[in-house]
């Protein structure tokens, strides 16, 4: 069974750093590009930033551009988001997920497998 599990949040103050983790298992999901999704409270979930299958391709929200990082290790099945110079509007449960579609894929409709989600609180 697939099976996506997001880990690394937590509680940290603006300008801090955190990485988050989504282990993958129960499918080639190395073949896969990978995309990390936010949802604020009151909020719908919105698009951070994908990964082509190899990693050579990048796409991020201008939200979050310069700032965060993401990245994957295909020999162990993880996908990393490097998240530096948080703010506290970077509040959110954050999500890992993976799609059969294109790299630059950011709508949440256009993603197949979903993992449970991390919170990440920033205070100010």
């Amino acid at each position: 069974q697939a099976q996506l599990v997001e880990s690394g949040g937590g509680l940290v103050q603006a300008g801090d750093s955190l990485r988050l983790s989504c282990a993958a298992s129960g499918r080639t999901f190395s073949s896969y590009p990978m995309g990390w999704f936010r949802q604020a409270p009151g909020k719908e979930r919105e698009f951070v930033a994908a990964v082509s299958w190899n990693g050579a391709i990048t796409y991020y929200a201008d939200s979050v551009k310069g700032r965060f990082t993401i990245s994957r290790d295909n020999a162990n099945n993880i996908v990393y988001l490097q998240m530096n110079r948080l703010k506290p509007e970077d509040t959110a449960v954050y999500y890992c997920a993976a799609t059969h579609g294109p790299a630059t894929a950011a709508r949440v409709d256009e993603y197949d497998y979903w993992g449970q989600g991390t919170q990440v609180t920033v205070s100010s």
